[in-house]
């Protein structure tokens, strides 16, 4: 099995000798320079967004390979020299991990990792040839395209075993997660909460074109069945109460915060923890974080409590333009990460989304994921906690509300 981060990439001249691969000749990282702002620039001034997002289901950003892949074709002779002669493979790590623990049998990736290089027709399940003959990589060697459980090859790992054993399964790491947490149908979702948060939600057999910032992308593929989902990315997090307690000095141990949590309201007070901006949906920039609503009532345990309700008023607003956008309904939010240890932060989350809010028995979900068969994994999974909506869904409802009409004012 493979579990990989799909925005990590390899370009690779492999010749061939007498019909035969030999070892990489050379091998180049394309990982998360920004060298690629300005050909995401380029592109998005061509007018090629609107294109890109309908095939591939994603936003021109450097975060995706493909971005990477054109400026090294533009910028570096080897790489462009091999693609003009048909020479040059490209993939993610999980393509380059296989084709070397197979001794270069097995060139191959899987449909989600091949999503996050810009360059698969999501609806299709197939490399997009008119686009990148657009992009100027009419040469490059891609691999095959598989389902994430299929034989991918097989492996001795360079002699460790007495005899070689298959390659069953390969998956990206966020896709892997939603698997473990049991996305397996319409309307289910996952977030993981750490220092920021990425939100996945199942949105059944058909793409949908992104809208608002959001990613469409695969949920999970296997030799019978497609599924597709919505993504979207909370940029600050957990990131927001360590700033009050490290920079602020407001409190001296999270457990104070936490306590204050439960023990009071927000007082009117909002923060908005626009550190680097407000993301997915809102994109706004006002050149800093805020904190508003501030009276001479105001407590340090109201700024504290604000802090951690910010949390889940970005995650409401992420699911909110799933639902618009794919006309699925939000039926259970699944959560992992640091932040699923805080019983009162998933109450008021479930509170918020007006819907269950789970955690589930496993500390690696994206391990999970690669190992399961989709029925027996979802059958013999254990929940340690499920939440309910409870008596604070109206106060919730009325304090997210007013969090937006902060949000406008932006």
């Amino acid at each position: 099995m493979v579990r990989s981060r799909a925005s990590e990439s390899r370009i690779s001249a492999k010749p061939s000798c007498c019909g035969t691969r030999r070892a990489s000749r050379s091998r180049l990282p394309c990982r998360g320079s920004v060298s690629s702002l300005g050909i995401c620039e380029r592109l998005k001034r061509d007018g090629l967004a609107p294109r890109i997002a309908q095939k591939t289901g994603l936003l021109i950003d450097p975060y995706f390979s493909g971005t990477k892949l054109i400026w090294l074709n533009e910028n570096d002779e080897r790489v462009r020299a091999a693609i003009a002669q048909g020479d040059a493979h490209f993939g993610t790590v999980d393509s380059w991990l296989l084709y070397r623990l197979t001794k270069g049998a097995s060139y191959r990736t899987d449909y989600t990792n091949a999503s996050r290089t810009m360059l698969l027709d999501l609806g299709a399940l197939e490399w997009d040839r008119e686009l990148i003959e657009t992009l100027g990589l009419e040469g490059l060697r891609l691999p095959e395209l598989c389902p994430s459980s299929a034989r991918f090859g097989d492996t001795d790992f360079d002699g460790l075993l007495c005899k070689p054993v298959p390659v069953l399964a390969m998956i990206g790491d966020s896709h892997a997660a939603a698997v473990g947490e049991g996305c397996l149908g319409p309307g289910i979702a996952k977030a993981t909460m750490g220092t920021g948060s990425s939100i996945m939600m199942n949105v059944g057999a058909t793409a949908h074109v992104p809208e608002h910032g959001l990613v469409s992308t695969l949920c999970f593929a296997t030799g019978d069945r497609v599924d597709y989902a919505l993504e979207g990315i909370v940029i600050s997090v957990g990131s927001t109460p360590a700033f009050l307690k490290e920079k602020l000095n407001l409190f001296d141990d999270f457990a104070q915060a936490e306590q204050a949590f439960t023990e009071y309201d927000n007082g009117g007070v909002f923060t908005i923890p626009a550190f680097s901006g407000i993301g997915c949906p809102h994109w706004k920039y006002p050149g800093g974080a805020q904190i508003v609503g501030l009276n001479f009532s105001t407590s340090w345990q109201h700024v504290a409590r604000a802090a951690y309700e910010s949390i889940v008023y970005q995650i409401k607003d992420v699911i909110t333009v799933m639902e618009e956008a794919s006309g699925v309904s939000l039926a259970e939010l699944y959560v992992d990460g640091g932040f699923t240890q805080r019983p009162f932060l998933l109450q008021y989350l479930s509170d918020t989304l007006d819907r269950p809010v789970s955690t589930l028995a496993v500390s690696e979900i994206s391990a999970a994921g690669v190992v399961a068969s989709l029925e027996a994994w979802h059958a013999k999974r254990a929940v340690v906690r499920r939440v309910e909506p409870g008596s604070g869904v109206e106060a919730a409802a009325a304090n997210h509300a007013q969090w937006l009409r902060w949000i406008e004012r932006l």
